[in-house]
């Protein structure tokens, strides 16, 4: 499989703060990688960053050979985005929203509803297109936000807690979902504080601490690198901290 997402050595400083220090990693085509840490860590920077929001202080990041801040616009062709909290235009209905992305992507009314219509179906957002998004909930803007995300057939997904405000029934569906766009070339780079999830989905995954790279790999090999036996949360507490004796994580290191 081909690199589509290329980090080198991305660091961003704030004054005497190192947010991401020195990060290195790549994402395949067709690979699903978790970006795991604590809060503080610096996932969210790091993917400010992919995005274009944010300059990196040195170091790059590129997808599909485009650097992600100097040439964010044409970056946005090939990237879907979902972040961890969606903002719409409040008074325009989900249909409306539809509509103004797939625009933004030269995509025809035909088109855009063509493209939605499984996504739709697929998370039983029907009813509620006609709805203003000032009263959808944060579970349906996630929704909404997907299928936005996916309008335009990218290349490579990122992924911000994308179940977080979802039930049961659309979590499975996401997940459904990213593995179907994996198996048809899609990166996907996905960041969550949810364990037993990135375990079940992940290809690989990278755990960060303080910013900084702290393991990298398939889950069975940093099983076998770190001699642990348990579970991917096993894993995470021993490289990004330990439960104290009353079982509760360290400050800072919430799941």
């Amino acid at each position: 499989m081909s690199t589509i997402l290329d980090i080198q050595a991305l660091t961003k400083i704030y004054g005497d703060f190192r947010a991401v220090d020195d990060l290195t990693l790549a994402v395949a085509s067709g690979e699903i990688f978790a970006l795991l840490g604590p809060n503080g860590a610096g996932k969210t920077t790091t993917i400010r960053m992919l995005m274009g929001i944010l300059a990196p202080t040195s170091g790059h990041a590129r997808i599909a050979n485009l650097d992600c801040f100097r040439e964010r616009a044409k970056v946005m062709l090939h990237v879907g985005y979902l972040p961890d909290e969606p903002v719409f235009y409040d008074y325009l209905r989900g249909s409306e929203l539809l509509r103004f992305v797939g625009e933004m992507h030269l995509l025809t009314a035909g088109e855009t509803k063509l493209r939605a219509q499984p996504l739709i179906e697929k998370f039983q957002l029907d009813d509620d297109l006609e709805e203003f998004a000032v009263n959808y909930s944060k579970g349906m803007k996630k929704k909404l936000a997907l299928i936005c995300a996916l309008l335009h057939a990218p290349r490579v997904l990122i992924l911000d807690e994308p179940t977080n405000g979802l039930d049961p029934f659309a979590t499975r569906a996401l997940h459904e979902l990213v593995r179907e766009q994996a198996s048809s070339g899609v990166a996907v780079f996905y960041s969550t504080h949810l364990l037993d999830q990135a375990e079940r989905l992940c290809h690989r995954v990278g755990i960060v601490r303080a910013g900084a790279l702290a393991a990298l790999g398939p889950i069975d090999e940093l099983r076998a690198n770190l001699s642990v036996k348990g579970s991917l949360e096993d894993i995470f507490f021993q490289v990004a901290g330990k439960r104290d004796s009353d079982g509760i994580p360290p400050s800072g290191a919430a799941l």
